[in-house]
Order: structure tokens, then C-alpha cells, then sequence
């Protein structure tokens, strides 16, 4: 058999481009000091990487905002911009908690931009965000849930836990008033299994069961795992970004508050980074798991199978879309199948709108003002909503991603047009696409949604030509 391949050129190393991870030994024709520096020139590998990969350091996005956001005058406007947005809320704010967690927060951003201001560099960032985190998070957390206020989410989500132990479904079957509703899957129930347990006879068991807490708790441990996928070296742990991020406004007042979408962020950043990485069943029992929280984050599923298709070809992408669409009807049919009716009327029609009881989202979004005035509006809502997703359709149809961070920038382009058109929605689902923005740009270190090439990449040059027979 005659060979055909060019002496001193490196097979490729991929799943579809064979598995050889040295170069061939140059041939003959080689002068002996071009030979010696090939030895020592490590192997090229392609991008993506594969499992176990380090691959070569990525070099850092020139767009990449890190740099800015250390400096201190840029710290401490941060800090008074949210300190502003926090005392706010117990000047227009009608709600209880609401007002609580503005009067505590408040004070403790101001101290955190002290903090930026006068104490020195190497300590100033981490002492400002843990001081952020204790007074916009932790403290007003813990005075509520010990005095068992809440948002009425949290009693819905507990109470389905209690209902799926001892009727075998999460769902009332007539529904009466308001918090009688209860418009996520069954998935949801899952957060309030400690309160169900515990109960709420004592200061420990108050605080433990909350299902704010596991809310929480799901949030963080979702995107350290993502963060470990994506960052290129590791070098760097996520506490401080994440602290940031969790004591800002933006996530701060929603954990304390209600925080019931907050499992939903970090599973889809997760399943993105999932994705990126072919790890394909943890991909698709991440969707699944996502899936089985609340029906607004299924477009998470094409987006992901999309990446994993660009990315590694077809049978990864359907193995992971059979993961998730099979771990998604196991917990699924049962319910559907016993109270189908109480699944359309709660989890569909309700939030949409669409029953005689109105839900109480009502933040003044556009798709709220236009359902404001009567059917009509309430139709000419529907009607953009549905052009919106299928605007994104085709965008994914005709771009779909190749990189975690393209794959969450059209996510949340969705879910963004979803929670802005929709005839109900409050300002804190914006939470979700934000996040999907920002998070997996910090862990891979690069701004651009475009994925960089390695130095010594083999698809950034030309393959040499074949040798004439």
C-alpha cells in the first residue's frame, strides 16, 4: 500500500480527524538543525480541545473589560450605583421585604465603596464585595426567612413538595385565588423537600428549610461548574466574581426576596459550558433537569444541541438532545398524565394570562402595557411574542454557535424578547439573560463571542498538499 501522507506532517487529533498526538519523526530531507527544533516544538492540537485537554494558554481578549473593572474609581461607582438603586426601594416600594432588604443594603454598598476608596489595593476589591454580600445578602436573608416572610413563590414552591408527598402531585385541582397557582413543572417541588421535612418548628429548621437557600445554593454550585469548564487556565478561582455578582442588585434583591429563577441561570450557564466542552449526557441531564423547572428555559435545549452539532458533529448533539428529552419525560409523564389538566390550566395558560385569575406579575414590560388594553392588546402581545421567538429561530438556524458564550448570547436574546413581549413579567426575569451575558465571559477570560485560535493551530493554516504519485 503506498502512503499518502506528507513526511513531518502531524495528523490532526480530534473525533473525527483520528487520535495521533505526536508528530512524525521529519523525514530525511530535513536539515538536521529544522529537525532538532521540531523535537522540541510541542503538538499542534485543533480547537475544540477534548476531553482532558489544557491546551495551549489562550491569549487575552483585547476587548476583555478586567482591567477597567479594577480600577478603583470604577469600584466605587459601581458601589454607589447600587447603593442609589437600594435606597430606592423603601421610598417607591409597596412591598414589606422589598423595603427591609433596601434599608439594610443600602448602607452597606456606601461602606463597600469606602472600602474600594480607602483601604489598600491588594485587599480593597475582596473586603468591599464580602461586606456587599453580608448586608444586601446574608443579613436580610436570614431576618426573613427566620421571621418566615417571603415572596409567595417560595410558599408556592414549599407547598408543592408537600402536595407531591401526600397526594402524589404538586398541583391544587381547583384552584381558588392567586397563590392557589402554581406555574412551574414539578421539577420545581424538588427545592421544597427540606421545608416539607424540616419543617418550621424551630430557628434551625426555619432557616434550613427555606427554600431560598437551595435556590441559592443551586445558583453558586451551577456556575463554579461552569466557570471550571470554561476557564482556559486555572489560575484564578471564582469567589470574587462571584461575589460580585451575587451581592450586586441584580441578583441580591431576587435571592432575597424570591430567588425562584435563580436555579434557572446557573443550569442553563452550566449546560452551555456543558456543551462546549462534549461532556454530552452531563449536557443533557442539565437540560433536563432545567427543563423540568419552568417551560421558559426549553429553548435552552436547541441552542445546546446547536453547539454540540457545530462543534463535534451530529451523534454527540443527538445523544445529548435524547438525554434531555429522556430524563425530561420521566419526570414529566407522570404528572401529565395524572393531572394533565391541572399542568395546562397552572403551568400554561396562567402565566400567559389566559385564566379567569390574573397572575401578579405585573412590572410594566411591553408586552404588559400592550395586554393592558383588553383582548386586542392582549393579542397584538401574543402575536409579537411569537414573532420574537421565531425571529431568534431562524438567528440560531442561520449562525448557530460555536462557542458557550455565543450559545448564551442567543439564549438570552430569547429569553430576553420572551420576559420583555410577554402579557405578564416582572423586571427580575431580566436577571437571567444579564447573567447568561456576563458570566460565561468572565470564566473564559475573552469578551468576543468568537472562539480564539491556539497558537500553532492546525486549522489556522493551510494543510500541505499531497505528494504527486
Amino acid at each position: 500500500m503506498v502512503s499518502t501522507r506528507t513526511p513531518g506532517y502531524s495528523r490532526p487529533r480530534g473525533r473525527f480527524t483520528g487520535r495521533g498526538g505526536t508528530p512524525d519523526p521529519p523525514g530525511p530531507d530535513v536539515p538536521p538543525a529544522r529537525r532538532a527544533r521540531l523535537r522540541g516544538r510541542p503538538p499542534h492540537r485543533p480547537f475544540p480541545h477534548q476531553r482532558g485537554e489544557s491546551g495551549p494558554p489562550v491569549p487575552l481578549d483585547r476587548l476583555n473589560p478586567a482591567r477597567l473593572a479594577g480600577h478603583r474609581g470604577v469600584q466605587l461607582l459601581g458601589c454607589l450605583v447600587a447603593a442609589g438603586w437600594a435606597a430606592a426601594f423603601p421610598v417607591v416600594s409597596d412591598l414589606p421585604n422589598q423595603r427591609l432588604w433596601g434599608a439594610v443594603a443600602a448602607p452597606s454598598y456606601l461602606l463597600a465603596g469606602l472600602f474600594c476608596l480607602a483601604l489598600p489595593r491588594r485587599v480593597a476589591a475582596r473586603s468591599a464585595a464580602a461586606v456587599a454580600l453580608l448586608g444586601a445578602v446574608l443579613v436580610p436573608l436570614a431576618v426573613l426567612a427566620l421571621q418566615g416572610r417571603h415572596q409567595s413563590e417560595v410558599m408556592v414552591v414549599e407547598r408543592s413538595a408537600h402536595l407531591l408527598f401526600t397526594t402524589g402531585s404538586p398541583y391544587l385541582p381547583d384552584p381558588v385565588t392567586v397563590t392557589d397557582y402554581n406555574p412551574y413543572l414539578p421539577g420545581m417541588a424538588v427545592f421544597g423537600v427540606p421545608r416539607a421535612v424540616l419543617g418550621d418548628g424551630n430557628a434551625v429548621a426555619r432557616l434550613a428549610g427555606d427554600a431560598r437557600i437551595w435556590f441559592a445554593l443551586a445558583f453558586v454550585a451551577c456556575l463554579v461548574a461552569g466557570w471550571r469548564l470554561l476557564r482556559p487556565s486555572r489560575d484564578r478561582a471564582p469567589l470574587l466574581p462571584l461575589t460580585v455578582l451575587t451581592a450586586s442588585p441584580l441578583i441580591a434583591l431576587a435571592l432575597v426576596g424570591g430567588g425562584v429563577d435563580l436555579p434557572l441561570i446557573g443550569l442553563c450557564c452550566l449546560a452551555m459550558a456543558l456543551a462546549e466542552r462534549d461532556r454530552t449526557v452531563p449536557a443533557g441531564l442539565v437540560l433536563a433537569l432545567a427543563g423540568t423547572l419552568k417551560w421558559t428555559v426549553w429553548p435552552a435545549l436547541p441552542v445546546a444541541v446547536l453547539l454540540l452539532w457545530r462543534l463535534y458533529g451530529r451523534r454527540p448533539a443527538g445523544k445529548a438532545g435524547l438525554t434531555a428529552l429522556g430524563a425530561g419525560l420521566v419526570v414529566m409523564a407522570p404528572i401529565a398524565l395524572v393531572r394533565a389538566d391541572a399542568l395546562r390550566e397552572q403551568v400554561v395558560r396562567f402565566p400567559l394570562g389566559l385564566t379567569a385569575i390574573q397572575t401578579p406579575a405585573g412590572s410594566p414590560l411591553p408586552g404588559k402595557v400592550l395586554a393592558g388594553f383588553g383582548p386586542t392588546g392582549h393579542t397584538a402581545s401574543l402575536v409579537l411574542l411569537t414573532v420574537g421567538g421565531l425571529g431568534v429561530a431562524i438567528w440560531l438556524l442561520a449562525r448557530p454557535p460555536v462557542s458557550a458564550i455565543a450559545a448564551a448570547d442567543l439564549l438570552a436574546a430569547g429569553l430576553a424578547i420572551a420576559f420583555m413581549l410577554a402579557p405578564a413579567g416582572r423586571f427580575g426575569y431580566l436577571a437571567l439573560p444579564v447573567v447568561l451575558m456576563i458570566w460565561p465571559r468572565l470564566a473564559a477570560r475573552r469578551w468576543t463571542a468568537r472562539p480564539p485560535r491556539p497558537v500553532g493551530c492546525l486549522l489556522a493554516r493551510p494543510e500541505p498538499a499531497l505528494p504527486g504519485r
